[in-house]
């Protein structure tokens, strides 16, 4: 089939250097691409040019210069990025005689600015005590015109996050909801004893009664073994049921415990347990912050508390993180490959203002069966399938083993051993020096086959193949494979399951509300009815558990209406979808403001793998539908086909990608805007292209897969041009109605922060901050991103103030203005980081961003998604979530704190999770109908979907852009050979994006 004008630049395309046929040739037919020069370090690309040029034929070429066209106009609000308001120092730039009214909350309506009933009504009816408790907390921030201490981070001087002003009553309608939250009593006049106890390696000494401490730390599992050991050797002192311990440092009991050193003998060897009285937890501390006579909530009470609620957990089950599996698994759970499914539980204890409850969660997590060794390898892999084949398959076998967890079977020993390697030789052939421990005789060489039959009366039967290496020590510990075993309990990274075992896990993961909530209920009830070892234990604490979910009234917020463009030149008002509160960008309707890619290269990596592109298909389509929403695809200046190989290092793809752009300069001497990167699977080699495009040469890039681009559905061609759209500098929608609070006069910008931290197995790579910012005013919908390194693991952004007086900046060069309110939504933090973000965070935004005449009103927000509270339709069928814009902030919601949960999107596969917000700042004054309706808005403009998210767009594009800045520093330790030491002076260090990528939305 015939196409055309894929590649610029006419018959002169293909006479210029290099990789040839940049352009269409005149003699028609498929596309004609590019062929590497001499100069080009990659032998078999030429090979591959002239194979794909063979088989498509030649082109024809339609030269278009330079000036034959400009990118389409945006229409509608698209326009007003740019637009300069009247008055560039309206409502932002305070004069010095009001640089002390910088706080609504204190002052009401701060000067210069227009009055708002609602808010001052809602202002004068807030208790005089936690009027006078924020004045007094605005007083300590700010002293004078000049902020620049930091606050002591301690209870008596630090910000404290502020009290709920009132209960939301926006709906269109309410919603009967039960919670998995169970209401725990207890007796406030009852105390818990806590016992400081330290274990430690002790090794008997022939020569004296002393003890030795090893170095070697013991682990977390090992040590609640020696504590039950300790408990079973001496049960008069340590009764194991009414005690309960943390698996560190802290046992909690019910009863007194008689102090002093203990040895505990354990798997052959010696430990002391050292005992010493701690403190007695008052649980009348918890009741008092129940009943809002103290202002913090008593943590080590609470800690007590929910290590006392999973003791038994702890014994009976295996803990991985938060979640408690059972040993076995169910049958209909094996994933095979010697891994199973462990459907399992996430408990905590919460305060809530309906008190204190225990939330419950379901989860599952892959184990390693225990099974022979022998057995895990034919399972494991499809060339074993018989034992003797194992010899041929050394490698594989290798690579299944090394690392894992044994325990033997031809003598008694509940000892694991590390699989460290496999022998050289044959187990037939392996002979070692077998010495006489008592040295009467003189060592002698046996066949490891005679000393099995002779010391163990074992006969190996597998003597064609190696033996396992077992542990790291200096000499050889060789067993045969037939008498080792796979341990259980250890976890099997998900990353690793196969298609299918992978696709099992995910549908008993995803389970439809229903029997969620049924799971749940069981697991309860297993665990603490009546009769249970759990029970048991709680019950000597005097504490209870109700068997029956906390029941909520739930409102459904209205979804808001969209703008979009449209064919005709006219915008188009969108009512989203009921149930799913979705759209389209069907019949006419285009994005709001489309940008147009005139010059754009693609490269296609799937050259000679079975799911090849079809170029000659995916080019017309991918424009066409681009055109169709209202983005403007010329044709592609260059067709670069080649394979995976050139995404094998970073170098490759580098002198690649320098080479596109080059080509393309040639053609049009415009700067190259996008280069689009098929590819037939995923490959680290993206992260490479990714680091190379975007901070090196400048252009924006944009990856697909082969098998999506050969489909070349409707959705996958509009979600294409949604990110290219977005990352060109375009709009795709924006929200009808202005944002709540805000008048039109109010210039505001919203802020999203987020911290990436490294894989727990990775104990020096940095953590990568992001803050993202609204540059554009009113829409909100484009965002700028500053991504920086800081030290491994920190989770409090160190360079927060500077980041954000970038992003001000920025916001102020394209507005012509500075904003003069600021909605700061914070990610990843804990609630005992609130104080840390006020203090620290907060107040260095603050430093950063303050001037003599300049003190916008910030609000901080914190948006959690990492919590186990799930809610559940009590009227609902067997597969109904609740319906987006689901909001509670009654009953399972902190007694004091401004926080809600809100259910922004819609639950198709799963049970939902909604997102837990909690306002611990606000100078601008937010109603609780106001900061719902809010982050519900801000959840249908991101731009990469056409429905509304899970999480407020801001948080979602700082958490997008923290990922990339974690591949940019994979990529960086790749370079540095493997190292991924940060010296002090990187602390900080910013990654440096090309300047013309710098306010773009590289990260979508």
């Amino acid at each position: 089939m015939e196409r055309s004008n894929y590649n610029r630049g006419g018959n002169d395309g293909g006479n210029r250097g290099g990789r040839n046929n940049g352009g269409r040739s005149s003699d028609g037919g498929g596309y004609s691409h590019g062929g590497r020069n001499r100069n080009y370090p990659q032998q078999h690309s030429n090979q591959h040019h002239d194979q794909y040029k063979e088989h498509h034929g030649g082109g024809r070429g339609r030269g278009r210069g330079r000036d034959s066209g400009g990118p389409a106009s945006g229409r509608g609000r698209g326009q007003q990025t740019y637009r300069t308001p009247p008055n560039p120092r309206q409502n932002s730039d305070l004069g010095p005689d009001q640089v002390t009214t910088w706080s609504r909350a204190v002052s009401g309506q701060p000067a210069g600015f227009p009055s708002n009933a609602h808010t001052q009504t809602l202002t004068q009816n807030r208790s005089d005590f936690q009027a006078q408790e924020v004045r007094d907390l605005a007083t300590r921030v700010v002293s004078s015109v000049n902020v620049t201490e930091h606050l002591k981070d301690d209870g008596a001087n630090g910000i404290v996050p502020i009290k709920r002003p009132d209960l939301g009553t926006l709906g269109s309608k309410l919603v009967k909801l039960s919670v998995n939250h169970f209401p725990v009593k207890f007796d406030p006049s009852n105390s818990i004893l806590r016992y400081d106890v330290d274990i430690k390696h002790a090794i008997e000494q022939e020569a004296s009664s002393s003890t030795r401490v090893l170095k070697k730390s013991i682990p977390k599992s090992f040590l609640r073994q020696i504590q039950e050991k300790l408990c079973s050797d001496y049960p008069d002192q340590f009764p194991l049921l009414l005690t309960a311990y943390d698996g560190e440092k802290n046992i909690f009991s019910a009863v007194s415990l008689q102090p002093g050193i203990y040895t505990v003998q354990l798997s052959g060897r010696s430990y002391t347990c050292t005992i010493k009285h701690g403190t007695q937890l008052n649980l009348s501390k918890l009741q008092d912050f129940l009943n809002g006579n103290a202002m913090q909530i008593p943590r080590e009470v609470l800690q007590a508390l929910d290590v006392v609620m999973k003791a038994n957990l702890f014994r009976e089950k295996v803990s991985v993180g938060r979640g408690m599996y059972p040993r076995v698994y169910k049958p209909e759970d094996d994933l095979r490959c010697g891994v199973a499914a462990h459907r399992g539980c996430q408990q905590s204890l919460k305060v809530t203002s309906n008190g204190v409850v225990m939330c419950t969660d379901y989860s599952v997590m892959p184990f390693r069966k225990r099974m022979p060794v022998l057995d895990f390898l034919k399972e494991n892999i499809w060339k074993i399938r018989v034992v003797d084949d194992i010899s041929k398959c050394r490698n594989e076998v290798m690579m299944a083993l090394k690392g894992l967890m044994v325990s033997v079977t031809h003598r008694r020993t509940n000892q694991k051993y590390i699989v460290s390697g496999l022998s050289e030789k044959l187990t037939k052939d392996i002979s070692f020096e077998l010495e006489d421990l008592e040295g009467k005789k003189v060592p002698e060489v046996v066949m490891l086959t005679d000393y099995f039959r002779d010391k163990w009366d074992k006969e190996i039967m597998c003597k064609r193949i190696p033996c396992l290496k077992l542990g790291n020590g200096k000499k050889p510990n060789y067993v045969p494979m037939e008498f080792c075993v796979l341990a259980e309990d250890r976890r099997f990274p998900k990353e690793q399951l196969g298609k299918e075992a992978a696709r099992k896990l995910k549908d008993l993961s995803l389970l439809p509300p229903n029997n969620r909530r049924r799971e749940i209920c069981n697991m309860v009830r297993d665990e603490y009815a009546p009769g249970s070892h759990g029970a048991e234990v709680i019950h000597n604490f005097e504490i209870g558990v109700d068997m029956n979910m906390t029941e909520v009234n739930g409102r459904v917020i209205e979804p808001p209406k969209l703008r979009l463009g449209g064919s005709n030149g006219k915008t188009n008002i969108v009512a989203v979808d009921r149930q799913k509160c979705h759209y389209n960008l069907l019949n006419g309707k285009t994005f709001i403001a489309g940008k147009s890619a005139e010059r754009w290269a693609l490269i296609d990596f799937s050259g000679k793998h079975r799911d090849h592109l079809d170029v000659d298909s995916f080019i017309p389509k991918l424009m066409e539908r681009c055109k169709r929403t209202g983005v403007k695809m010329e044709e592609p200046l260059w067709v670069y086909p080649t394979n995976m190989r050139e995404l094998s290092d970073i170098d490759t793809v580098r002198g690649l990608l320098k080479w596109i752009v080059e080509e393309c300069r040639k053609i049009d001497k415009g700067r190259l805007q996008l280069i689009v990167c098929v590819m037939p699977e995923r490959h680290d080699g993206y992260k490479y292209i990714k680091k190379v495009g975007e901070i090196e040469i400048g252009v924006t890039t944009q990856c697909c897969l082969s098998p999506n681009a050969n489909k070349a559905s409707d959705q996958f061609l509009a979600n294409l041009g949604m990110k290219i759209n977005a990352k060109l500098g375009g709009s795709n929608m924006e929200l009808v109605e202005k944002f709540p609070l805000f008048s039109k006069d109010d210039h505001y910008m919203f802020i999203g922060a987020d911290v990436n931290h490294p894989a727990a197995s990775n104990t020096s790579s940095p953590s990568i901050a992001a803050v993202v910012g609204s540059v554009d005013w009113p829409a909100a919908t484009r965002y700028a991103a500053r991504v920086s390194q800081q030290m491994h693991r920190k989770e409090e952004i160190v360079n927060f103030g500077s980041l954000c007086l970038d992003l001000i900046n920025t916001y102020s060069k394209v507005n012509g203005v500075k904003p003069n309110r600021i909605v700061v939504f914070r990610d990843g933090v804990s609630d005992d980081q609130f104080e840390m973000v006020l203090n620290k965070e907060m107040v260095d935004m603050k430093k950063a961003i303050y001037t003599e005449y300049y003190r916008p009103f910030v609000t901080f927000v914190v948006a959690q998604k990492r919590h186990t509270t799930r809610l559940f339709l009590n009227n609902g069928g067997d597969f109904e979530n609740v319906q987006p814009g689901t909001v509670v902030d009654t009953n399972i919601v902190h007694p004091s704190n401004f926080d809600f949960y809100l259910c922004s999107h819609f639950g198709g596969m799963g049970t939902s999770k909604p997102t837990h917000y909690t306002v611990i700042w606000d100078e601008n004054g937010f109603t609780s109908n106001e900061i719902q309706k809010l982050c519900y808005d801000l959840c249908f403009i991101f731009a990469r979907c056409t429905k509304p998210v899970s999480l407020v767009t801001p948080v979602y594009y700082a958490d997008l852009a923290a990922y990339r800045g974690r591949m940019f520093q994979e990529v960086q330790e790749m370079e540095a050979n493997g190292s991924s030491f940060v010296s002090p002076v990187d602390q900080q260090r910013l990654y440096n994006l090309d300047q013309h990528l710098k306010d773009s939305m590289f990260f979508i």
